[in-house]
Protein backbone atom coordinates (compact mmCIF):
# COMPACT_ATOMS: atom_id res chain seq x y z
CA UNK A 1 0.00 0.00 0.00
CA UNK A 2 1.28 3.49 -0.88
CA UNK A 3 1.82 5.41 2.32
CA UNK A 4 1.04 9.10 2.78
CA UNK A 5 2.88 10.77 5.64
CA UNK A 6 1.52 13.59 7.76
CA UNK A 7 3.40 15.75 10.21
CA UNK A 8 2.16 18.41 12.65
CA UNK A 9 4.30 21.11 14.21
CA UNK A 10 2.11 23.95 15.57
CA UNK A 11 5.09 25.82 17.17
CA UNK A 12 3.34 26.64 20.46
CA UNK A 13 6.31 28.70 21.69
CA UNK A 14 6.61 30.91 18.58
CA UNK A 15 4.24 33.84 18.24
CA UNK A 16 4.01 37.17 16.46
CA UNK A 17 1.15 38.15 18.77
CA UNK A 18 -2.02 36.57 20.15
CA UNK A 19 -4.22 38.19 17.49
CA UNK A 20 -1.72 37.91 14.64
CA UNK A 21 -3.03 35.88 11.66
CA UNK A 22 0.10 33.66 11.80
CA UNK A 23 -0.60 31.83 15.06
CA UNK A 24 -0.76 28.29 16.39
CA UNK A 25 -4.52 27.92 15.85
CA UNK A 26 -3.77 27.67 12.11
CA UNK A 27 -2.86 24.03 12.70
CA UNK A 28 -4.89 23.15 15.79
CA UNK A 29 -8.26 23.48 14.04
CA UNK A 30 -6.94 21.31 11.21
CA UNK A 31 -5.69 18.68 13.64
CA UNK A 32 -9.12 18.48 15.27
CA UNK A 33 -10.86 18.26 11.87
CA UNK A 34 -8.66 15.42 10.64
CA UNK A 35 -9.23 13.39 13.79
CA UNK A 36 -12.99 14.08 13.75
CA UNK A 37 -13.23 12.94 10.11
CA UNK A 38 -11.34 9.74 10.91
CA UNK A 39 -8.61 10.51 8.37
CA UNK A 40 -5.89 9.40 10.79
CA UNK A 41 -7.49 5.94 10.82
CA UNK A 42 -6.99 5.41 7.09
CA UNK A 43 -4.53 2.52 6.62
CA UNK A 44 -2.31 4.47 4.21
CA UNK A 45 -1.82 7.44 6.56
CA UNK A 46 1.30 7.46 8.74
CA UNK A 47 2.31 10.21 11.15
CA UNK A 48 5.93 11.33 11.44
CA UNK A 49 7.59 13.25 14.26
CA UNK A 50 9.41 16.57 13.80
CA UNK A 51 13.05 17.19 14.60
CA UNK A 52 15.52 20.10 14.56
CA UNK A 53 17.27 20.93 11.30
CA UNK A 54 21.07 20.91 11.66
CA UNK A 55 22.73 24.29 11.17
CA UNK A 56 24.79 22.71 8.40
CA UNK A 57 21.61 22.01 6.40
CA UNK A 58 20.33 25.53 7.09
CA UNK A 59 23.57 27.26 6.10
CA UNK A 60 23.90 25.20 2.92
CA UNK A 61 20.78 27.03 1.69
CA UNK A 62 20.87 30.41 3.44
CA UNK A 63 23.33 32.89 4.93
CA UNK A 64 22.16 34.08 8.36
CA UNK A 65 24.08 37.29 8.99
CA UNK A 66 26.00 38.26 10.97
CA UNK A 67 25.66 34.66 12.21
CA UNK A 68 23.03 32.10 13.28
CA UNK A 69 23.37 33.17 16.91
CA UNK A 70 21.89 36.58 16.04
CA UNK A 71 18.51 35.05 15.14
CA UNK A 72 15.72 33.37 17.10
CA UNK A 73 15.74 30.07 15.21
CA UNK A 74 14.29 27.44 17.54
CA UNK A 75 10.81 27.09 16.03
CA UNK A 76 12.07 27.79 12.49
CA UNK A 77 14.68 25.01 12.74
CA UNK A 78 12.00 22.53 13.84
CA UNK A 79 9.74 23.52 10.93
CA UNK A 80 12.67 23.05 8.54
CA UNK A 81 13.68 19.83 10.30
CA UNK A 82 10.16 18.50 9.80
CA UNK A 83 10.54 19.00 6.05
CA UNK A 84 13.87 17.11 6.23
CA UNK A 85 12.25 14.18 8.05
CA UNK A 86 9.59 14.04 5.35
CA UNK A 87 12.25 14.20 2.64
CA UNK A 88 14.30 11.42 4.23
CA UNK A 89 11.25 9.16 4.49
CA UNK A 90 10.40 9.79 0.84
CA UNK A 91 13.96 9.33 -0.43
CA UNK A 92 14.24 6.02 1.45
CA UNK A 93 10.94 4.92 -0.17
CA UNK A 94 9.23 4.56 3.19
CA UNK A 95 6.36 6.74 1.95
CA UNK A 96 4.81 7.57 -1.43
CA UNK A 97 4.20 11.23 -0.57
CA UNK A 98 3.69 13.46 2.44
CA UNK A 99 2.31 16.70 3.85
CA UNK A 100 4.29 18.72 6.42
CA UNK A 101 1.75 20.82 8.30
CA UNK A 102 4.23 23.08 10.05
CA UNK A 103 4.76 26.65 11.08
CA UNK A 104 6.53 29.07 10.88
CA UNK A 105 6.31 29.32 7.08
CA UNK A 106 9.40 29.98 4.98
CA UNK A 107 8.99 30.98 1.33
CA UNK A 108 9.74 34.70 1.85
CA UNK A 109 13.14 33.94 3.40
CA UNK A 110 15.87 34.31 0.77
CA UNK A 111 19.53 33.59 0.17
CA UNK A 112 20.58 36.15 2.80
CA UNK A 113 18.70 36.44 6.11
CA UNK A 114 18.90 39.57 8.24
CA UNK A 115 15.64 39.00 10.13
CA UNK A 116 12.05 37.85 9.73
CA UNK A 117 10.06 38.96 6.68
CA UNK A 118 6.60 37.85 5.63
CA UNK A 119 6.54 35.74 8.84
CA UNK A 120 9.56 33.78 7.48
CA UNK A 121 13.17 33.40 8.66
CA UNK A 122 14.21 29.97 7.33
CA UNK A 123 13.12 28.67 3.93
CA UNK A 124 11.83 25.16 4.65
CA UNK A 125 11.61 24.08 1.01
CA UNK A 126 15.05 25.41 0.05
CA UNK A 127 16.68 23.65 3.00
CA UNK A 128 14.86 20.45 1.99
CA UNK A 129 15.89 20.74 -1.68
CA UNK A 130 19.59 21.17 -0.89
CA UNK A 131 19.40 18.33 1.63
CA UNK A 132 17.92 15.98 -0.97
CA UNK A 133 20.62 16.95 -3.44
CA UNK A 134 23.56 16.70 -1.07
CA UNK A 135 22.52 13.51 0.74
CA UNK A 136 20.74 11.54 -1.97
CA UNK A 137 22.17 12.93 -5.20
CA UNK A 138 18.94 14.20 -6.79
CA UNK A 139 19.74 16.61 -9.58
CA UNK A 140 16.48 17.91 -11.05
CA UNK A 141 13.94 19.27 -8.61
CA UNK A 142 10.76 21.25 -9.27
CA UNK A 143 9.21 23.42 -6.59
CA UNK A 144 5.72 24.75 -7.32
CA UNK A 145 4.52 27.50 -5.03
CA UNK A 146 0.73 27.81 -4.80
CA UNK A 147 0.68 30.35 -1.99
CA UNK A 148 -1.26 33.54 -2.82
CA UNK A 149 1.92 35.56 -2.20
CA UNK A 150 4.86 35.32 -4.58
CA UNK A 151 7.51 32.94 -3.24
CA UNK A 152 10.20 35.58 -3.56
CA UNK A 153 12.59 34.00 -1.05
CA UNK A 154 12.60 30.63 -2.80
CA UNK A 155 13.02 32.38 -6.15
CA UNK A 156 15.94 34.37 -4.76
CA UNK A 157 17.75 31.25 -3.53
CA UNK A 158 17.41 29.30 -6.80
CA UNK A 159 17.35 32.11 -9.37
CA UNK A 160 20.79 31.13 -10.66
CA UNK A 161 20.37 27.36 -10.36
CA UNK A 162 19.71 25.50 -13.65
CA UNK A 163 18.87 22.28 -11.77
CA UNK A 164 15.85 23.71 -9.94
CA UNK A 165 12.63 24.65 -11.73
CA UNK A 166 10.77 27.23 -9.65
CA UNK A 167 7.15 28.01 -10.52
CA UNK A 168 5.00 30.43 -8.55
CA UNK A 169 1.27 31.01 -9.04
CA UNK A 170 0.16 34.01 -6.97
CA UNK A 171 -2.06 37.04 -6.81
CA UNK A 172 -0.61 39.79 -9.00
CA UNK A 173 2.23 41.55 -7.16
CA UNK A 174 0.76 44.95 -8.11
CA UNK A 175 -2.07 44.16 -5.68
CA UNK A 176 -0.36 42.20 -2.89
CA UNK A 177 2.81 41.75 -0.83
CA UNK A 178 5.70 41.31 -1.65
CA UNK A 179 5.12 43.20 -4.92
CA UNK A 180 7.19 40.86 -7.09
CA UNK A 181 6.79 37.75 -9.21
CA UNK A 182 6.21 39.13 -12.68
CA UNK A 183 6.41 37.19 -15.93
CA UNK A 184 9.71 38.84 -16.94
CA UNK A 185 11.46 37.31 -13.90
CA UNK A 186 12.69 34.14 -15.61
CA UNK A 187 16.04 33.30 -13.99
CA UNK A 188 19.64 34.47 -13.88
CA UNK A 189 22.25 34.39 -16.65
CA UNK A 190 23.09 30.72 -16.08
CA UNK A 191 19.51 29.59 -15.42
CA UNK A 192 17.35 31.62 -17.80
CA UNK A 193 13.92 30.02 -18.18
CA UNK A 194 14.15 27.99 -14.97
CA UNK A 195 11.87 30.44 -13.15
CA UNK A 196 8.22 30.77 -14.16
CA UNK A 197 6.05 33.39 -12.49
CA UNK A 198 2.31 33.41 -13.09
CA UNK A 199 0.71 36.49 -11.49
CA UNK A 200 -3.07 36.06 -11.40
CA UNK A 201 -5.83 38.67 -11.14
CA UNK A 202 -7.73 39.05 -7.85
CA UNK A 203 -10.86 36.93 -7.90
CA UNK A 204 -9.29 33.93 -9.65
CA UNK A 205 -10.99 30.74 -8.51
CA UNK A 206 -10.92 26.98 -9.05
CA UNK A 207 -11.57 27.08 -12.78
CA UNK A 208 -8.77 29.56 -13.46
CA UNK A 209 -6.20 27.76 -11.33
CA UNK A 210 -6.96 24.38 -12.85
CA UNK A 211 -6.85 25.81 -16.36
CA UNK A 212 -3.41 27.37 -15.72
CA UNK A 213 -2.09 24.15 -14.23
CA UNK A 214 -3.32 21.94 -17.06
CA UNK A 215 -2.29 24.24 -19.90
CA UNK A 216 0.91 25.87 -18.67
CA UNK A 217 2.36 24.53 -15.42
CA UNK A 218 2.10 20.78 -15.98
CA UNK A 219 3.53 20.85 -19.54
CA UNK A 220 6.45 22.93 -18.20
CA UNK A 221 7.06 20.47 -15.37
CA UNK A 222 6.83 17.46 -17.68
CA UNK A 223 9.34 19.03 -20.08
CA UNK A 224 11.77 19.54 -17.18
CA UNK A 225 11.37 15.90 -16.04
CA UNK A 226 12.07 16.48 -12.34
CA UNK A 227 13.09 13.66 -10.05
CA UNK A 228 11.33 15.38 -7.14
CA UNK A 229 8.25 17.65 -7.07
CA UNK A 230 7.75 19.85 -4.01
CA UNK A 231 4.63 21.94 -3.41
CA UNK A 232 4.87 25.10 -1.31
CA UNK A 233 1.28 24.63 -0.24
CA UNK A 234 0.01 28.05 0.74
CA UNK A 235 -3.72 28.12 1.36
CA UNK A 236 -4.40 31.83 1.31
CA UNK A 237 -5.96 31.63 -2.16
CA UNK A 238 -9.13 30.50 -0.36
CA UNK A 239 -12.11 32.77 -0.83
CA UNK A 240 -12.35 33.51 2.90
CA UNK A 241 -8.72 34.41 3.52
CA UNK A 242 -8.42 37.85 5.19
CA UNK A 243 -5.05 38.79 3.65
CA UNK A 244 -5.80 38.23 -0.06
CA UNK A 245 -8.60 38.39 -2.66
CA UNK A 246 -8.77 35.06 -4.46
CA UNK A 247 -11.67 32.60 -4.82
CA UNK A 248 -10.31 29.04 -4.52
CA UNK A 249 -12.38 26.46 -2.61
CA UNK A 250 -11.25 23.51 -0.49
CA UNK A 251 -12.26 21.12 -3.27
CA UNK A 252 -10.33 23.34 -5.68
CA UNK A 253 -7.24 22.81 -3.55
CA UNK A 254 -7.83 19.06 -3.63
CA UNK A 255 -7.87 19.21 -7.43
CA UNK A 256 -4.69 21.35 -7.48
CA UNK A 257 -2.97 18.66 -5.41
CA UNK A 258 -4.32 15.87 -7.61
CA UNK A 259 -3.01 17.64 -10.72
CA UNK A 260 0.43 18.45 -9.31
CA UNK A 261 1.03 15.04 -7.74
CA UNK A 262 3.72 16.42 -5.43
CA UNK A 263 6.03 14.05 -3.62
CA UNK A 264 6.21 16.43 -0.66
CA UNK A 265 3.89 19.31 0.25
CA UNK A 266 4.99 21.85 2.86
CA UNK A 267 2.51 24.27 4.40
CA UNK A 268 3.07 27.96 3.76
CA UNK A 269 0.41 30.65 4.32
CA UNK A 270 -3.32 30.50 4.90
CA UNK A 271 -5.00 32.65 7.54
CA UNK A 272 -8.70 31.88 7.47
CA UNK A 273 -8.22 29.76 10.55
CA UNK A 274 -11.72 28.38 11.13
CA UNK A 275 -13.51 28.90 7.80
CA UNK A 276 -10.89 27.50 5.44
CA UNK A 277 -7.82 25.75 6.84
CA UNK A 278 -9.45 22.65 8.34
CA UNK A 279 -11.29 21.99 5.06
CA UNK A 280 -8.45 22.89 2.70
CA UNK A 281 -5.95 20.74 4.60
CA UNK A 282 -8.44 17.89 4.67
CA UNK A 283 -8.92 18.06 0.89
CA UNK A 284 -5.17 18.23 0.24
CA UNK A 285 -4.45 15.26 2.48
CA UNK A 286 -7.26 13.20 0.92
CA UNK A 287 -5.94 13.99 -2.56
CA UNK A 288 -2.42 12.94 -1.56
CA UNK A 289 -3.79 9.71 -0.11
CA UNK A 290 -5.80 8.90 -3.23
CA UNK A 291 -9.13 9.35 -1.45
CA UNK A 292 -12.29 11.16 -2.59
CA UNK A 293 -12.27 14.85 -1.61
CA UNK A 294 -15.37 15.87 -3.58
CA UNK A 295 -17.59 16.00 -0.49
CA UNK A 296 -15.42 18.43 1.46
CA UNK A 297 -17.56 21.51 2.10
CA UNK A 298 -16.82 24.77 3.92
CA UNK A 299 -19.54 26.13 6.24
CA UNK A 300 -19.93 29.32 4.14
CA UNK A 301 -19.73 29.81 0.39
CA UNK A 302 -17.74 32.42 -1.57
CA UNK A 303 -18.62 36.07 -1.05
CA UNK A 304 -16.18 37.68 -3.49
CA UNK A 305 -17.00 38.41 -7.11
CA UNK A 306 -15.30 35.83 -9.37
CA UNK A 307 -13.30 36.54 -12.49
CA UNK A 308 -15.36 35.52 -15.53
CA UNK A 309 -13.70 32.57 -17.22
CA UNK A 310 -13.66 34.00 -20.75
CA UNK A 311 -11.97 37.15 -19.46
CA UNK A 312 -9.55 34.97 -17.53
CA UNK A 313 -8.58 33.02 -20.65
CA UNK A 314 -7.79 36.26 -22.46
CA UNK A 315 -5.67 37.32 -19.50
CA UNK A 316 -3.87 33.96 -19.63
CA UNK A 317 -3.10 34.30 -23.33
CA UNK A 318 -1.70 37.82 -22.89
CA UNK A 319 0.37 36.79 -19.88
CA UNK A 320 1.80 33.77 -21.63
CA UNK A 321 2.73 35.86 -24.66
CA UNK A 322 4.40 38.38 -22.37
CA UNK A 323 6.43 35.66 -20.65
CA UNK A 324 7.51 34.08 -23.93
CA UNK A 325 8.62 37.43 -25.37
CA UNK A 326 10.72 38.40 -22.35
CA UNK A 327 14.40 38.38 -23.32
CA UNK A 328 17.54 38.03 -21.23
CA UNK A 329 19.59 41.20 -21.02
CA UNK A 330 22.86 40.73 -19.15
CA UNK A 331 25.87 43.00 -19.07
CA UNK A 332 29.23 41.46 -18.19
CA UNK A 333 31.98 43.54 -16.65
CA UNK A 334 35.32 42.90 -15.05
CA UNK A 335 35.37 43.51 -11.29
CA UNK A 336 38.86 44.22 -9.99
CA UNK A 337 37.97 43.45 -6.36
CA UNK A 338 36.56 40.03 -7.34
CA UNK A 339 39.73 38.45 -8.75
CA UNK A 340 39.55 40.74 -11.80
CA UNK A 341 37.11 38.33 -13.48
CA UNK A 342 33.98 38.94 -15.56
CA UNK A 343 30.72 39.06 -13.61
CA UNK A 344 27.07 39.87 -14.21
CA UNK A 345 25.94 42.19 -11.44
CA UNK A 346 22.62 43.31 -9.99
CA UNK A 347 21.71 45.66 -7.14
CA UNK A 348 18.42 45.45 -5.27
CA UNK A 349 16.93 45.99 -1.83
CA UNK A 350 14.92 43.70 0.46
CA UNK A 351 12.35 45.07 2.91
CA UNK A 352 11.82 43.19 6.18
CA UNK A 353 8.18 44.01 6.83
CA UNK A 354 7.95 42.11 10.12
CA UNK A 355 10.78 44.16 11.63
CA UNK A 356 10.67 47.34 9.55
CA UNK A 357 14.10 47.79 7.99
CA UNK A 358 15.66 47.70 4.52
CA UNK A 359 18.63 45.60 3.39
CA UNK A 360 20.71 46.56 0.35
CA UNK A 361 22.27 43.80 -1.74
CA UNK A 362 24.86 43.79 -4.49
CA UNK A 363 24.85 40.47 -6.33
CA UNK A 364 27.51 39.09 -8.68
CA UNK A 365 27.13 35.96 -10.86
CA UNK A 366 30.01 34.35 -12.71
CA UNK A 367 28.77 33.62 -16.27
CA UNK A 368 29.25 29.93 -17.01
CA UNK A 369 28.09 27.52 -19.70
CA UNK A 370 28.81 24.45 -17.55
CA UNK A 371 27.16 25.02 -14.16
CA UNK A 372 25.13 27.50 -12.13
CA UNK A 373 28.18 29.71 -11.63
CA UNK A 374 29.78 31.17 -8.54
CA UNK A 375 27.44 33.63 -6.81
CA UNK A 376 28.53 36.46 -4.52
CA UNK A 377 26.00 38.50 -2.53
CA UNK A 378 27.17 41.49 -0.51
CA UNK A 379 24.60 42.60 2.06
CA UNK A 380 24.50 45.99 3.78
CA UNK A 381 22.35 47.23 6.64
CA UNK A 382 21.82 50.87 7.63
CA UNK A 383 22.80 52.96 9.47
CA UNK A 384 26.43 51.84 9.77
CA UNK A 385 26.48 50.11 6.34
CA UNK A 386 28.37 47.06 7.62
CA UNK A 387 28.85 44.44 4.91
CA UNK A 388 28.37 40.69 5.12
CA UNK A 389 29.17 38.50 2.12
CA UNK A 390 27.82 35.20 0.85
CA UNK A 391 30.00 33.17 -1.53
CA UNK A 392 28.17 30.24 -3.14
CA UNK A 393 29.86 27.44 -5.06
CA UNK A 394 26.94 25.71 -6.85
CA UNK A 395 26.05 22.03 -6.95
CA UNK A 396 28.03 20.22 -9.63
CA UNK A 397 30.29 23.24 -10.02
CA UNK A 398 32.79 23.18 -12.85
CA UNK A 399 36.45 23.46 -11.81
CA UNK A 400 36.84 27.18 -12.67
CA UNK A 401 33.71 28.16 -10.69
CA UNK A 402 34.73 26.03 -7.72
CA UNK A 403 38.23 27.52 -7.77
CA UNK A 404 36.83 31.04 -8.03
CA UNK A 405 34.71 30.49 -4.93
CA UNK A 406 37.62 29.14 -2.90
CA UNK A 407 39.92 31.96 -3.96
CA UNK A 408 37.29 34.55 -3.05
CA UNK A 409 36.92 32.98 0.38
CA UNK A 410 40.65 33.30 0.96
CA UNK A 411 40.67 36.88 -0.35
CA UNK A 412 37.72 38.15 1.69
CA UNK A 413 38.62 36.43 4.96
CA UNK A 414 42.37 37.10 4.92
CA UNK A 415 42.13 40.74 3.87
CA UNK A 416 38.64 41.78 4.90
CA UNK A 417 39.70 43.52 8.08
CA UNK A 418 42.20 45.72 6.28
CA UNK A 419 40.57 46.18 2.88
CA UNK A 420 37.04 44.95 2.39
CA UNK A 421 35.53 45.68 5.80
CA UNK A 422 33.26 42.64 5.94
CA UNK A 423 31.50 41.83 9.18
CA UNK A 424 30.99 38.18 8.15
CA UNK A 425 31.70 35.94 5.16
CA UNK A 426 29.90 32.63 4.52
CA UNK A 427 31.31 30.07 2.09
CA UNK A 428 28.41 27.93 0.85
CA UNK A 429 30.27 25.14 -0.91
CA UNK A 430 27.33 23.05 -2.03
CA UNK A 431 29.63 20.27 -3.26
CA UNK A 432 31.08 19.82 0.22
CA UNK A 433 29.74 18.83 3.62
CA UNK A 434 31.68 21.71 5.16
CA UNK A 435 30.11 25.15 5.32
CA UNK A 436 32.48 27.88 6.58
CA UNK A 437 31.51 31.12 8.34
CA UNK A 438 34.09 33.80 9.10
CA UNK A 439 33.05 36.47 11.61
CA UNK A 440 35.20 39.43 12.54
CA UNK A 441 34.84 38.84 16.27
CA UNK A 442 34.96 35.03 16.27
CA UNK A 443 37.09 33.81 13.39
CA UNK A 444 36.01 30.73 11.40
CA UNK A 445 33.15 28.37 12.35
CA UNK A 446 32.67 25.09 10.49
CA UNK A 447 29.17 23.68 10.13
Amino acid sequence: MKKTALMFFPAFDWSLGETHPEREERLLYTQEQLFEEGVMDLPQIVQLNPTVAPLQAVCRAQALFPGPEAHDLEAHRIAAGSALVMGDAWAKKEIHNGFALVRPPGHHAGAVVRGNRGFCTLNNEAILINHLRSRYGYQRIAVIDTDVHHGDGTQNIFYHDPQVLFISLHQDGRTLYPGSGFAEEKGGPNAWGQTLNIPLPPGTGDEGYHYILENWVLPRVQAFQPQVIINSAGQDNHYSDPLARMNVTARGYGKITELLQPHIAVLEGGYSIESALPYVNLAILLALAGEDYSQVREPKGPQRAPVQFEAFKRYYQELRSQEEKAKANWTKRRVASLLDQEWVSDAYSVYYDTEGFQEARQEYIRPCAHCGGTVVIMSKLPPDETVSTLIRIPFQACDPCAQTGLELWQLLTEKSGAKHGSEAVLLQNQNSDEILLWQRAKGVTRF
